[in-house]
């Protein structure tokens, strides 16, 4: 009996180069002397404008509603600002509401939540991050929010279009799919793939964020997700969108929005897909049913909500990974991207989540808060593998390779939850802003493995695979197989000086980690138990208002390890291994393009075998890097994104002393995305798009062999979408998006796995208002 069959009657819980160039030519003169004309007017830095100094026998610093309407004004300068409502979030204690607006061009916000430190602006932020907005996945016509971060170069995907799941590096290391947060909960999204259909904002955190976020389900220290889910605006909406996504995939998109009571504080969002035939798999299948409903109410003092969301996805010969033999004499080319060379895989997975949250203001300074969620997950799936016992591992020069088959299949049943107070207040001339926190994450995880003996795998080709052989045995129901518990207790400040030209944030977490691990009988067969405290310190400098001058100390934590037989320290119980980094950077504000310019250093501890046989965490990899951003309105009708990343993956003190200095396997040294937007001035309503993304070259082992060196690669997308009210006399939007125009089959490389990019992809869809 599988796992759908015993769990059905469960019912779901609650209910690049070139854009540099023309951005900072766009963004010379022209803005420069734009703002010195206007000596008195603020240039349009951020949200958390400066404010005048109260009288000391005062804790509230406020601005009127007139001050901030004119102090934010030149700032929504897109064509599609946000929705308006009482209260922003950005610069208060607040953190439910309306988003941070949209900054010029509509592509990315100028703010987002930052966990700990709640609502920030990009510019008062002493980090580097993007915020993606929704209109920016629908233009670009995401399917998962993989589809939009590559949209910076220091994010890669790790896994293709239908793959088993979408993993991501960020600044060289590993951010799984189940570290992805839903309104700064972990684990309430599904661990395999994200629908872009549930954001509203896509927010991501470059670097270790212990403090701001705690510790990662599955470690990740390259950097942060979240995503914002949609909620109601002022204006009420119904939309209708059939899509087709080659070489066979249809569907349909229902997206309604609507507010009610006396005065709108009550808000409704629902969002329904449906999809169903063969995507960039030839003879594959990808089938997909979405709900997600949003439900807000906004009062005076109180703020709440409620997200339900259901996910089916069925994919059968969902694209694979491969790892290819660490002996080759050269690197295989890369297959047709169309192709499996496991030809017989699915992948089922039943994500079913609810999460609310609420904030209540106790006084104009002080919030209350509280959120959590739960989210039961089902997955099932052939696993077929290329290691097979006997012979040699992966795949050759020439694509020769064993492969086996398999079932996995696997539960988890996530509780994540927090509660805190923020405040905001003075001590003589020095202004706080302080976050105290408790969060909670409960894992149970269970999983049933059942693998063909060596007898029955079968000799295959990546270029002309062999069929999977039916896995021989009754497939189990899975058994609880761990129970992970994180707990921590955090506090942050963040001071302002000098009427806020000055932030200086501090805080630190206190992390406790338990993990149970069971045997199918349900007796535990092993126990970890540890803590660790892990310290912030950045700050922001503004020596021009429109100038930000930033620097941080930041540490992630992993979990550790229970030492296993037979090394000497056998039994030992490693404490949470801390990553930890320095950057330092600026973001310069040009009016309508933000530039930004960051240099950062992450060391993440690794495990090496002493000369005693004790295991320990005594190895190291060091990711030096430079990131080079700008994105905005570069011109009337001119939208662009572009960002750099110069990275040195190296191997400080590796397991293997001819390995030091290497670069890390699999991880490029050079990145690049960018990409342009533009409305066709004889032609109202109609715009065209391209994008480029480019990965330089990467070793297949932490050797270097010049051998086994994977080729760089470039991919190029191209678009156009027509908006009109003539049809129906509401809007109506036709796309089409080529992604991978020119057909290019690649390798896209980890650390021990490879897959094939996906292929060149048709996509095609109306959006209609009713």
């Amino acid at each position: 009996m599988t796992i759908y069959q015993n769990y059905k009657n469960r019912l779901f819980v609650g209910a690049a180069t070139s854009v540099f160039a023309l951005c900072l030519s766009g963004a010379g003169a022209s803005q420069v002397n734009a703002q010195s004309a206007q000596p008195n007017v603020l240039p349009p830095v951020s949200v958390d404008a400066p404010q005048q100094r109260v009288r000391p026998s005062r804790t509230v610093r406020t601005r009127s509603a007139s001050q901030r309407a004119t102090r934010v004004a030149p700032r929504q300068v897109n064509e599609q600002p946000a929705p308006t409502a009482p209260v922003s979030t950005v610069g208060s204690t607040r953190t439910i509401g309306v988003p941070a607006p949209a900054y010029a061009g509509g592509q990315i916000a100028t703010g987002g939540t930052l966990g700990l430190l709640g609502s920030q602006s990009t510019m008062n932020t002493p980090f580097s991050t993007v915020n993606y907005t929704a209109k920016l996945l629908e233009d670009q016509q995401a399917r998962t929010i993989a589809d939009t971060l590559i949209n910076d170069a220091s994010i890669r995907t790790t896994t293709q279009a239908n793959g088993f799941s979408d993993e991501y590096t960020i600044r060289g290391y590993t951010v799984s799919s189940s570290d992805v947060g839903l309104n700064g909960l972990y684990g309430l999204v599904s661990s395999n793939r994200v629908p872009a259909e549930i954001v509203e904002r896509l927010e991501v955190l470059k670097g270790p964020g212990a403090l701001i976020n705690g510790i990662a389900p599955s470690g990740s220290v390259g950097g942060s997700i979240n995503i914002t889910t949609k909620r109601a605006g002022e204006v009420p909406f119904a939309r209708l969108t059939p899509f087709f996504q080659s070489a066979g995939n249809y569907g349909v998109h229902l997206e309604t929005s609507q507010r009610y009571g006396a005065n709108k504080e009550w808000g409704v969002r629902f969002n329904g897909v449906g999809r169903n035939g063969e995507a960039s798999i030839d003879g594959g299948n990808w089938r997909t049913g979405l709900g997600a409903l949003g439900l807000d109410y906004r009062g005076e003092r109180l703020r709440w909500t409620l997200d339900a969301i259901s996910q089916n996805d069925d994919t059968k010969n969902f694209r694979p990974q491969i790892n290819i033999n660490t002996g080759v004499l050269a690197i295989p080319a890369p297959p047709d991207a169309r192709s499996t060379w496991f030809p017989g895989t699915q992948l089922k997975q039943r994500d079913n989540t609810i999460t609310s949250a609420l904030e209540y203001d106790l006084t104009d300074s002080l919030t209350a808060y509280a959120g959590i969620g739960y989210r039961d997950g089902l997955n099932e799936q052939t696993f077929p593998d290329s290691r097979v016992s006997g012979f040699p591992s992966g795949a050759l020069a020439n694509g020769n390779f064993q492969a086996t088959n398999a079932y996995y299949d696997s539960y988890t049943k996530t509780a994540s939850g927090n509660v805190g107070l923020r405040s905001k207040f003075e001590t003589g001339f020095i202004g706080h802003s302080v976050n105290i926190a408790y969060s909670a994450y409960n894992q149970e995880s269970g999983s049933a493995y059942l693998a063909n003996p060596v007898a029955l795998s079968v000799p295959s080709n990546i270029y002309n695979p062999a069929a999977l052989p039916t896995v021989v045995g009754t497939r189990q129901s899975p058994t609880k197989s761990s129970e992970v518990t994180f707990q921590s207790v955090a506090i942050a400040d963040t001071m302002s000086f000098l009427n806020d030209r000055v932030l200086f944030t501090i805080g630190a977490r206190h992390q406790m980690v338990k993990q149970d691990s069971f045997v199918a009988s349900g007796a535990i067969s092993g126990t970890y138990d540890a803590a660790s405290t892990s310290p912030l310190a950045a700050l922001v400098v503004k020596p021009l208002q429109n100038v930000s001058l930033y620097a941080n100390y930041a540490e992630g934590l992993s979990q550790g390890m229970v030492v296993p037989a037979p090394f000497a320290n056998q039994g030992d119980v490693l404490a949470p291994y801390k990553s930890k980094q320095q950057e330092a950077g600026v973001k310069v504000d040009w009016g309508t393009i933000t530039t930004g310019l960051a240099f950062f250093q992450i060391t993440r501890p690794s495990v090496v075998t002493t000369a005693s046989n004790f295991r320990l965490y005594d190895g190291e990899q060091r990711n030096r890097g430079v990131e080079l951003s700008a994105y905005g309105l570069i011109a009337p009708g001119l939208r662009g994104m572009a960002s750099v990343m110069y990275l040195r993956p190296e191997l400080t003190n590796p397991a293997a002393a001819s390995q030091r200095g290497n670069d890390a396997s699999g991880i490029p040294r050079t990145t690049v995305s960018a990409s342009l937007d533009y409305d066709l001035p004889w032609m109202q309503g109609a715009a065209v798009t391209g994008r480029v993304i480019y990965s330089g070259e990467s070793y297949l082992t932490n050797d270097n062999l010049p051998y086994q060196r994977f080729s760089d690669w470039t991919r190029l997308d191209l678009g156009a979408r027509y908006t009109t009210t003539a049809l129906t006399g509401k809007p109506v939007t036709f796309r089409a998006n080529i992604e991978n125009v020119t057909g290019e089959n690649y390798w896209i490389t980890s650390g021990g796995f490879q897959t094939v990019g996906s292929p060149r992809t048709y996509i095609v869809s109306a959006a209609f208002d009713f």
